[in-house]
């Protein structure tokens, strides 16, 4: 069964070539004759799978690695990410920093194989509209910025994520303290702290905590196009839903993401705490945390990605390939800082000359 799934096709049965996933029709269309493929993928979002986290780390099935299909495997050796996509593509620069600079990696398989898939959603047509009113709402680009025909190295990506589920209990204490005045021989107010011992307890679930593994995507943007609708919209992983589009292998192993959800997770959990200590103020907070329940899933999550050089930097624009959500880097117009600064000060001129009068 491995080597039937390994060289799987998803061949247009009009034409013959090879259909790709169209988030248009959410599903499986022929990019050359628009024939629809005759294929059931799978869909049930109640068969994502979650994994043990504490058995994973002890060791990795290898049954469990793989794309389940050939696929074709370069580094780009500017940005280091590394791209997976269909043998008979052919790549001549990086999808996610535009550098040619690629080289062909040995065939391997990834150590982890997919457990689920978020598919596109958004089609690249409202996408370039999206991406072009992005460019014209921030004043302070470059007005070239606005006319260059930027939209065309859009390019579609599956980017990898790690997910975390964890009950934690968390038991805390603390210095509590409360305001109380009172007024010096002078008759001003003085303000004074009385400081009491506080102390509880609270439970709390994460559910799909998401850690990327991305390397070719600048984690700022991956912050700004997020929520990703993991609780209700994955499906289980199938190689039909890769067909036609570029896939980032993940670079960050699942023992260094357990380690950063494990931080999240405790930043979050004082944080909760620190909203239960009574008071006006508080100081030496201590929490202790038992976890349970801690499971994982490696999934591909989707992400329009435009890449571009103004002068000799280079930027980027993403975009939720669900929501749609955007988010981007672009040049500052120093011309239009220093016009803006320029009204400012006069503005400024004027009022202090008015109030002088």
């Amino acid at each position: 069964m491995s080597e039937i799934t390994a060289l799987k096709k998803f061949n247009c049965t009009a034409c013959g070539a090879e259909a790709v996933w169209t988030p248009s029709k959410q599903t499986l269309v022929c990019p050359y004759c628009g024939t629809v493929a005759n294929v059931e993928l799978k869909k049930d979002v109640a068969a994502v799978r979650e994994n043990d986290l504490l058995k994973a780390l002890r060791s990795l099935p290898e049954d469990d690695g793989g794309w389940q299909v050939a696929r074709k495997t370069v580094k780009c050796q500017s940005c280091q990410a590394i791209s997976v996509f269909d043998p008979t593509r052919v790549a001549q620069r990086c999808d996610f920093c535009g550098s040619p600079s690629l080289i062909a990696q040995d065939d391997i398989k990834a150590p982890v194989r997919p457990e689920a898939v978020l598919p596109f959603v958004v089609p690249d047509t409202k996408v370039r509209e999206s991406i072009r009113q992005w460019y014209g709402s921030h004043w302070f680009a470059p007005n070239a910025l606005g006319t260059k025909a930027l939209t065309d190295t859009l390019h579609g990506l599956y980017l990898p994520y790690w997910t975390f589920d964890a009950n934690v209990y968390a038991q805390w204490q603390a210095e509590a303290g409360y305001y109380y005045y009172t007024r010096d021989s002078e008759g001003k107010q003085q303000r004074h702290v009385r400081w009491e011992h506080a102390s509880g307890e609270l439970e709390h679930f994460f559910d799909d905590l998401l850690v990327p593994a991305s390397r070719g995507v600048h984690p700022k943007l991956l912050d700004g196009v997020s929520p990703f609708p993991t609780t209700d919209a994955l499906v289980p992983y199938d190689p039909g839903y890769l067909t036609g589009w570029v896939v980032e292998q993940y670079q960050i192993n699942l023992e260094a993401a357990a380690h950063a959800s494990h931080e999240s997770m405790e930043e979050h959990i004082a944080s909760l705490c620190s909203r239960q200590v009574p008071g006006d103020t508080q100081r030496n907070l201590r929490v202790s945390t038992q976890y349970s329940g801690q499971t994982f899933k490696h999934v591909l999550l989707p992400v329009w990605l435009l890449t571009y050089n103004y002068g000799s930097k280079s930027y980027q624009v993403a975009v939720n390939g669900v929501t749609g959500k955007i988010d981007g880097e672009y040049p500052l117009s120093w011309v239009k800082i220093m016009i803006v600064t320029v009204l400012v000060l006069i503005a400024l001129g004027i009022i202090l000359a008015n109030s002088g009068n």
